[in-house]
């Protein structure tokens, strides 16, 4: 079971997800145990997965390869048409029925930083862009609580506009944190997160988020919860405002 997040930047893509694998016997789950769901490629691609852990194998393969070929060089809207085709190609190789894996690539193509869904019912490739105002996208069957949180957290922090990678990564890590605790289907931490951020002036690449960032990240989320946990003070009539705490500049980025 997964649950995946990506966000489109104004300085970059975040893409976040749980750890959790779970093992069953035809459809009885037996075990549940961490993994990795998280690919960096050649420090310019990103892909995270939610389906059949041998697909996302085979997908991962198809796209080390179509780097090596040079398909990521092409516009954007072309590289997600060329790994849907090569992946529901290879997919049909082995009369894999639609519907079985869906996957979140983030890549550097033409010096600019792209966010497509590879969705999960056909395969088809959709970018996320600033035109289209979709900007942020979830996968997996922790789905039907992320849209709606992360709806929620648009609408209070950016409206309309794009977050920063360090706006997105504190929404991500408040956003899987919030699926985690209510554990749905097997989704279980620790949260992973990689990033397309810049390195240099406009050279951009893409890497993990540290767990010391992560760490850091997450203690924001449990000072946000507990500013507005006290916010109650008001909404009783209390005039004791003084204890609702004070966010300071670091708490509240």
């Amino acid at each position: 079971m997964t649950s995946l997040v990506g966000i489109l930047c104004t300085d970059g893509i975040v893409i976040g997800t749980d750890s959790s694998a779970t093992f069953s016997a035809s459809t009885t789950p037996t075990i549940e145990q961490k993994t990795n769901k998280i690919e960096i490629i050649d420090e310019r691609i990103i892909l995270a997965g939610t389906g059949q852990v041998g697909i996302g194998q085979r997908f991962c393969d198809i796209i080390k390869t179509s780097n090596k070929e040079h398909v990521f060089d092409k516009p954007p809207i072309g590289v997600g048409k060329e790994l849907s085709s090569r992946g529901i190609k290879d997919f049909q190789s082995t009369f894999i029925q639609s519907g079985q894996y869906g996957a979140l690539v983030a890549y550097i193509s033409k010096g600019s930083f792209n966010l497509c869904e590879f969705a999960i019912a056909d395969f088809q490739p959709e970018l996320k862009t600033k035109e289209s105002k979709l900007w942020f996208v979830s996968m997996g069957c922790g789905q039907f609580i992320t849209d709606p949180f992360l709806g929620f957290m648009r609408r209070v922090f950016f409206k309309d506009r794009l977050p920063t990678v360090a706006d997105a990564t504190f929404v991500t890590s408040w956003t899987l944190q919030h699926v985690i605790e209510l554990n749905v289907g097997g989704i279980n931490g620790p949260i992973q997160m990689a990033a397309i951020r810049e390195k240099s002036k406009g050279q951009f690449v893409a890497s993990m988020i540290t767990d010391d960032e992560l760490s850091e990240h997450c203690g924001n989320v449990r000072a946000a919860e507990t500013y507005l946990a006290a916010y109650r003070e008001i909404l009783s009539g209390s005039d004791s405002k003084e204890k609702i705490p004070e966010l300071n500049q670091k708490e509240s980025s």
